[in-house]
């Protein structure tokens, strides 16, 4: 069998769920909310995938420390307002149900709190497709390497047979740093062009031409 790969991670908002303009949009309302200068909206993608509190530091550099509680309470009223209405991208979930048949680990590395990924994993029934997940509350936020290197041990993976798959440099340098093998997606947070010079495997316009690239590799 010629099979390059043993663990597949994926990120979850911008690669499995198509949740980056609210999300972006909950950033821009909660700055708005708390009268501080409203991010565009390449500037408020960009922070997706660090954890929440990285993430809005970094868009409101100016806000004291005591007053991030208060940032984070409006984002998540923000983005709870319309969280039921965002779904997964196409082909995900035949795709996910495809890999489960090929004898591979699954996982999740994400920005999201645990809660948060708790929640949209019983949501979209897929709670039981990964064998692993870590979320930005448990470890270092991205692009450090914890959630990988967590991940990698707890399921008797080598780094350099586990592939991170991510829209957002933040992942790409995350499996940088790792040591793990990365592919991008070009229909989430970060542009293509961001996403190259992180130096991807490939990068892919669909979840489709994802799945296409990655079954001689799991064969």
């Amino acid at each position: 069998m010629n099979r390059t790969f043993d663990l597949i991670v994926f990120d979850w908002d911008g690669t499995l769920m198509d949740s980056t303009a609210h999300i972006a949009a909950s950033i821009q309302a909660a700055c708005a909310e708390l009268g501080l200068p409203v991010p565009d909206r390449s500037a408020a993608s960009h922070v997706i995938g660090l954890g929440l509190e990285d993430a809005l530091r970094r868009v409101s550099p100016t806000l004291p420390a005591e007053r991030y509680p208060d940032m984070v309470d409006a984002y998540r009223r923000h983005y709870l307002s319309g969280d039921a209405t965002i779904e997964l991208f196409e082909d995900v979930v035949d795709g996910l149900a495809e890999l489960q048949q090929s004898d591979l680990f699954l996982a999740v590395a994400t920005g999201k709190s645990r809660k948060g990924l708790d929640r949209v994993l019983a949501a979209t029934g897929l709670s039981a497709v990964f064998h692993a997940t870590r979320t930005a509350d448990e470890c270092h936020s991205k692009p450090h390497p914890a959630m990988l290197l967590e991940l990698t041990d707890e399921l008797g993976v080598a780094p350099r047979r586990t592939l991170m798959v991510g829209d957002t440099t933040h992942d790409l340098l995350m499996a940088q740093n790792a040591g793990t093998h990365k592919v991008g997606v070009s229909y989430g947070a970060h542009p293509a062009d961001a996403l190259m010079e992180c130096q991807p495997l490939a990068l892919f316009d669909d979840f489709r031409s994802f799945l296409q690239w990655l079954r001689p590799r799991i064969g």
